[in-house]
């Protein structure tokens, strides 16, 4: 099976896919995409308010430590917003591999009360090229321990913080 630039995980509901999906009028239009999670710094058509497509944009990089999990919240919210207004959501990163996959894992987990394990089997079925990197493998774990609600003062989001830029600082020295 080739690379698809968009898969479907929720009939007409819930897609995912990469850069070139959220950027390509077409593959939008067919779809009558009504939201976009764009979870990158890629600039797409959506940016424009004339668009008419309402967008969350998460700027997280495609790194073990990049912090995806304090954004989780609010794209399950907005993905799940969209879906109860009969809106019509894509999520995308650059290759729709790793974050984009990682955030509809969490939108799985918190609408199936899956872990984080069978919602990346889920993700997987939809989009078998799908390959979350293992930070964001941990992260969605931490989603459901966090009670799919980290903040800043949760004690195990300032964990795992705290690890992380323990880490980082050693790497730097």
């Amino acid at each position: 099976m080739g690379w698809k630039n968009v898969s479907t995980v929720i009939d007409g509901k819930l897609y995912l896919g990469n850069v070139s999906a959220a950027i390509s009028t077409r593959s939008l239009s067919e779809r009558r995409i009504t939201h976009i999670v764009s979870v990158c710094n890629d600039p797409i058509p959506a940016d424009l308010p004339e668009s008419g497509i309402r967008q969350l944009r998460i700027p997280v990089e495609d790194v073990d430590y990049a912090d995806l999990l304090i954004h989780l919240p609010a794209a399950v919210r907005f993905i799940h917003q969209a879906i109860q207004e009969n809106g019509i959501v894509l999520v995308h990163c650059g290759q729709g591999l790793s974050r984009s996959a990682a955030v509809v894992a969490a939108y799985l987990m918190y609408t199936k009360r899956l872990n984080a394990t069978a919602a990346l089997e889920e993700v997987r079925r939809a989009r078998e090229q799908t390959w979350v990197n293992p930070g964001f493998q941990e992260q969605l774990v931490l989603f459901e321990l966090c009670r799919y609600n980290p903040t800043p003062t949760d004690g195990i989001y300032v964990s795992w913080r705290h690890k992380i830029n323990n880490q980082l600082a050693s790497q730097s020295r």
